[in-house]
């Protein structure tokens, strides 16, 4: 069974079409990123299987049940975990308190969030199992502010990973990093849990061809063309979709 489903996904704004009859799904553990120009629709497909948008036709399907009019925290719920283009943290709280927020939102009881500081000694477990697996352990209590920006993405992908995650979802994962903050990103991405799928829209090629099983190309909303790493680099319909920008040159082919 496919963890994650799409199916003949279409979305309107105002009677423009950003999306048409995209299909796509991912196997238990595997990475697949979505590229293509500006204006493709790759920030839409991720805010719609997220549930920010509600789509104007198709289905989605996590784990083979439909979620396609299910609210974002019930999403987050079932296992549908996403990061932001633009920060979310909790600037002005420690690094710990934006985990063990976001340890507490994947709980039924609303109630537990609203709690004293004082944590539950399995919430701070579990906390620290996420932060010393990305060396933030021993920073756990300076201030989410104090991180530089390639830090504070690395701070959304644990928040993300909370237990019971089974789709990792990430817009533009690297947007404003620089080359050694990337690569950074890119190694925590690699090591998510092997039975954790990540869905990731991205510009930044050397991180695409870097981490992606399959890659999904949009074009004007729909699917252009899909297929591994190596079969997009030899397809010479994708330097049309890049406007005669050779790709594979760009990533460093062999």
């Amino acid at each position: 069974m496919k963890v994650l489903k799409v199916e003949l996904l279409s979305k309107a704004f105002a009677g423009i079409h950003a999306l048409t009859n995209v299909s796509i799904s991912l196997d238990v553990g595997e990475k697949r990123a979505i590229i293509g120009p500006n204006g493709a629709g790759k920030t839409t497909l991720i805010n719609v299987i997220s549930g920010l948008f509600p789509p104007s036709k198709g289905n989605i399907y996590l784990s083979g049940d439909d979620i396609t009019k299910a609210p974002i925290y019930k999403r987050a719920h079932f296992g549908l975990a996403r990061s932001f283009q633009v920060s979310s943290l909790f600037f002005e709280m420690t690094i710990l308190d934006n985990v063990m927020l976001a340890l507490q939102g994947k709980q039924f009881s609303w109630h537990r969030t609203l709690r004293s500081i004082a944590y539950p000694d399995d919430f701070v477990a579990e906390a620290r199992k996420l932060l010393e697996s990305s060396n933030f352990w021993e920073r756990r209590n300076a201030l989410a502010m104090a991180l530089s920006h390639g830090e504070q993405r690395q701070l959304e992908i644990i928040l993300s990973m909370v237990p019971g995650a089974k789709v990792l979802l990430l817009d533009e994962p690297s947007a404003g990093l620089s080359v050694a903050e990337s690569a950074k990103l890119a190694e925590m991405i690699r090591n998510v849990p092997k039975d954790v799928a990540v869905l990731f829209s991205a510009h930044d090629l050397e991180l695409v061809f870097g981490l992606a099983d399959q890659i999904t190309i949009l074009h004007h909303g729909m699917v252009f063309t899909e297929g591994t790493p190596d079969q997009i680099h030899a397809d010479e319909k994708v330097r049309e979709i890049y406007l005669g920008e050779n790709i594979t040159e760009d990533v460093g082919a062999s």
